[in-house]
C-alpha cells in the first residue's frame, strides 16, 4: 500500500516491493523491447531509479527515461575514456578515491578550487566520464555514491553558474538517485551566497542530501565518522591517511578501468538476423497520457526517420519536449531503439 512522508513539498512516496515490481514491469513495457547497451541500461534496478525520481509517477518516469536514452544514444557517456579528458583531470578537481565509505559506496573527491580549464563542455564531459566510472566501479548491492567535496582553494570564480546549472541539469536528469550523500567540507562562508544561488537548481530531495562538515567542528566531524573509516580518508578530510592525488597512478587505475568499461558495454545483445539493406516497418504506440499525467499531447514524441545500419535500427525523433533540455539542447534525437516489434519488409512480401 502507497503511503507518504509526512511535508508539503517534495513529498516522498513510499510503495511495498510488490508495488514497485508492478510499476518496473509498466515502465519496461511502456519502453518496448530493447537491445544493445538500451538494454544494459534498463536493468530493473535503473528502471527503479526513474521511478523513484519521479515519485513512482509512471508517465513522467517513462519521459525522464526517454530523454536520458536519447541522451545516451548521443553523448555517447560510454565510450569516454581517460585519453579524452586526461588534460581534465591533471589538478585532481575530481577523482574516484581508492576507498569507499562503510557502506560500500563508490566515494567521488571533488576539489572545484583545482579547476584547470575554462570550457564547460569539457568540465561536463569530465563529470560524466567520473560519474561512469565510479557507477562500473559500484559493488552489486549498491546504487549510489558518495561525493567528498573540498573547497580548499574555492573562491567565487571557480566555478560559473553556468556550469553549475549544466551540472544539476546532467546529474539529476540523467544520473537520477544515484548520489547518497554529498559532503561540503569546510566551505568558506562567501560559499553561503552561492549556495543560495545553486539551490534553486537543485530537486528538494537533492539538496537534503547535501552535508556541511568542518573541521573546527567536533559535532560536524561526526558525520564523517559515521559514513568512513578515518584511517583510509585522506588528511584532506581530517582523515588519517596522508595519500596526495598523484595524476600518473590514476591514469593507470583509470586506463584498467577503461577496459572494464569496454567490456561491459561489449556484453550488449546484438540485434540478431538483421539484413543491413532492409526496410523496416516500425510501429510505435503512443502512450496515453489522459489520466494520471501532466504531460501534454506536445510531448508526444513523433517518428521523423528510421535507418538500419550495422543490424541495428536508428530511429530519428522528434520531440518538443527536449528542445530546450539536456546537455544538447537539440530537438531532435537519435534512438538506438534495438528488435522493437520489426518486420522486414522483403520477408513480408515472401509469406
Amino acid at each position: 500500500m502507497m503511503s507518504k512522508k509526512n511535508g508539503a513539498k517534495g513529498q516522498e512516496t513510499i510503495i511495498s516491493p510488490s508495488e514497485e515490481q508492478a510499476k518496473i514491469t509498466e515502465l519496461r513495457a511502456l519502453l518496448g523491447p530493447l537491445s544493445g547497451k538500451l538494454l544494459l541500461y534498463c536493468s530493473d534496478a535503473s528502471l527503479s531509479q526513474y521511478l523513484r525520481a519521479r515519485n513512482w509517477n509512471i508517465k513522467k518516469a517513462v519521459k525522464m527515461l526517454k530523454e536520458t536514452l536519447k541522451w545516451r544514444r548521443e553523448y555517447k557517456p560510454d565510450e569516454i575514456r581517460w585519453e579524452d579528458i586526461a588534460h581534465e583531470a591533471e589538478t585532481g578537481k575530481i577523482y574516484r578515491a581508492n576507498y569507499v565509505d562503510k557502506s560500500g559506496r563508490t566515494v567521488l573527491v571533488m576539489r572545484p578550487g583545482f579547476q584547470n580549464t575554462t570550457s564547460w563542455k569539457g568540465q561536463i564531459r569530465y563529470l560524466v566520464y567520473c560519474m561512469e566510472n565510479a557507477i562500473i566501479n559500484l559493488p552489486p548491492e549498491q546504487e549510489q555514491m558518495v561525493w567528498l567535496i573540498d573547497f580548499k582553494g574555492w573562491t567565487p570564480a571557480s566555478i560559473s553558474v553556468k556550469v553549475t546549472r549544466e551540472t544539476a541539469n546532467v546529474l539529476q536528469n540523467c544520473y537520477p538517485e544515484r548520489l547518497g550523500v554529498a559532503i561540503l567540507y569546510n566551505p568558506p562562508k562567501i560559499f553561503e551566497s552561492f549556495w543560495t544561488v545553486v539551490k534553486p537548481f537543485l530537486e528538494p530531495k537533492t539538496y537534503r542530501k547535501v552535508k556541511f562538515v568542518y573541521s573546527k567542528d567536533l559535532e560536524s566531524m561526526k558525520i564523517m565518522e559515521e559514513l568512513f573509516d578515518m584511517d583510509k580518508v585522506e588528511s584532506a578530510f581530517g582523515g588519517r591517511n596522508p595519500v596526495e592525488f598523484n595524476k600518473d597512478e590514476y591514469g593507470q587505475r583509470m586506463k584498467e578501468d577503461d577496459k572494464k568499461t569496454s567490456l561491459y558495454w561489449s556484453s550488449s545483445v546484438p540485434l540478431p538476423g538483421s539484413n543491413n539493406s532492409a526496410e523496416i516497418e516500425l510501429n510505435l504506440e503512443s502512450i496515453n497520457t489522459e489520466s494520471g499525467s501532466d504531460i501534454s499531447e506536445k510531448d508526444d514524441e513523433l517518428v521523423e526517420h528510421v535507418s538500419v545500419s550495422d543490424g541495428s535500427p536508428d530511429v530519428v525523433l522528434q520531440d518538443s519536449a527536449t528542445s530546450e533540455s539536456g546537455p544538447n539542447g537539440s530537438g531532435n534525437a537519435h534512438l538506438n531503439l534495438g528488435p522493437i516489434k520489426i518486420e522486414s519488409v522483403s520477408n513480408k512480401s515472401e509469406k
